[in-house]
């Protein structure tokens, strides 16, 4: 038997590919899937079954781009009325896997078809591990407030269900694979560990100390963010993606190109490279998206009917942006400008600029003057401390939000440690507020410091 772990940076999302003999399942398949198909081929394995754990709302699922190469079948739960796949799966229902057996248990509270897949030797009667999706993680459990306000503490009491009445009923030998890790928008203070036991999560996960009445009201009480981009992520893992046949190649522009392009209407630029990098010059109008922050949060200012434009540090980063961008959903690029920034400069294009201070810079500066400081960080890092008198507006809330700052006062965007709130500054510079700053080094700088903040 050999297990593999496909991880996708940033979303957090874990895949697995599970083979025994000539035979492999595949778990919760990314869009970006020709991997499954080379670790497949490394064991001599075919892929018989694609797994899903649920609808996702995070990202494309890649099942139908993976059956489109390997003609594995497709399972998920009967409670939805998935458009595609061979297979709806009811609680109890069991598949062959070479020697191994993998048993659908229907765990619903995260979404109502959640599955979680069991698996077992035909020679022990134990099981051995089981692949839980969003309905358990190290440390956590999933969220339950997908279906709105109304809905909520009937999920969650699915939940509590699903995990004392089913998961935890299998034994503490079961390791646990969940769906997600740390980072995920899919729960909350979930662990960086990449796996755990049935055992361990009994003793250690704080949400299973909870009894019922607790465990409802603790997750009623949690206030989880839902990215604009769900929505769009529900109806293709309800129908079925467009089906992209292996990633695309993303064209090379020159100057010229790149600039026709720009005027196009519907076309956004986006700058993949660093804040400071930004700052000091950009194409006028672009959006500041750091390389690794590409892979989560396009899906919380950019909409699907934009054409994009990139720039990027090295040509080499448009192969990452673009398995970050495809799994999102985000199918309509246009190209990136070959040559990068320096190019563009010796063009003699016009250059934007974002100013930049260190957090003592921005000390000095409410001494002297009123600026507007605008904390763009995720309300549950408000509660750990925000500076006295700053504008509380997430960064993903922004883009609606921006035209109605002042425009007479200097605005200073201010995140964590730069890279949120360098997104911030280029959403308001775009708003054409003159003025515009991003606090390098952020609220951990501001913190190091021994600076006041409140909470």
């Amino acid at each position: 038997m050999k297990l593999k772990r496909i991880k996708s940076e940033g979303i957090a999302h874990n895949s697995y590919l599970l083979a025994d003999g000539n035979e492999a399942v595949i778990i919760d398949p990314r869009r970006d899937c020709q991997i499954y198909v080379n670790l497949a081929q490394k064991e001599c394995a075919k892929i018989k079954y694609i797994l899903e754990t649920h609808r996702n709302e995070d990202y494309v699922i890649g099942s139908l781009e993976l059956q489109n190469i390997t003609d594995a079948e497709i399972c998920h739960g009967d409670a939805l009325h998935f458009k595609y796949g061979e297979q709806n799966l009811r609680d109890g229902d069991t598949l062959k896997v070479g020697s191994l057996s993998i048993k659908a248990l229907h765990t619903p509270g995260h979404t109502n078809e959640s599955l979680c897949y069991t698996v077992y030797r035909d020679d022990h009667h134990k099981a051995l591990m089981v692949f839980t999706g969003d309905t358990l993680f190290v440390g956590s459990v999933g969220r339950t407030d997908l279906y709105g306000k109304e809905a909520h503490p009937t999920q969650a009491k699915k939940l509590y269900a699903s995990l004392h009445e089913k998961l935890l009923l299998l034994g503490d030998q079961a390791i646990i694979y969940p769906g997600h890790g740390a980072g995920s928008v899919c729960g909350n203070g979930i662990s960086d560990q990449d796996f755990s036991t049935v055992g361990y999560e009994k003793k250690n996960n704080p949400l299973l100390q909870l009894d019922k009445d607790a465990f409802i009201q603790r997750a009623v009480s949690d206030e989880m963010l839902v990215p604009p981009y769900f929505r769009k992520m529900e109806v293709y893992n309800l129908n079925g993606p467009p089906l992209l046949y292996g990633l695309p190649p993303v064209k090379p522009l020159s100057v010229a190109e790149f600039e026709q392009h720009m005027h196009q209407p519907e076309t956004v630029v986006v700058d993949t490279r660093t804040p400071p990098a930004f700052a000091g010059s950009h194409i006028p109008g672009s959006l500041s998206l750091w390389l690794e922050g590409t892979s989560a949060y396009p899906g919380w200012i950019l909409d699907y009917n934009q054409r994009l434009l990139f720039v990027h540090e090295r040509k080499s980063d448009m192969n990452t942006v673009a398995a970050h961008f495809f799994r999102l959903g985000f199918d309509n690029i246009v190209g990136f400008l070959c040559n990068g920034i320096s190019e563009w400069q010796e063009r003699g294009k016009p250059i934007g600029h974002i100013g930049t201070l260190s957090a003592s810079q921005l000390r000095c500066w409410l001494e002297e003057k009123t600026p507007l400081i605008v904390d763009v960080r995720e309300p549950n890092e408000w509660k750990e401390g925000y500076i006295k008198g700053v504008e509380r507006i997430f960064f993903g809330h922004l883009a609606g939000k921006a035209d109605s700052l002042p425009l007479n006062k200097p605005v200073v965007a201010i995140c964590s440690v730069g890279n949120r709130a360098s997104i911030a500054a280029s959403i308001i510079k775009k708003e054409r507020f003159k003025e515009v700053y991003n606090v390098l080094g952020g609220m951990t700088a501001w913190t190091n410091l021994g600076y006041p903040t409140q909470k």
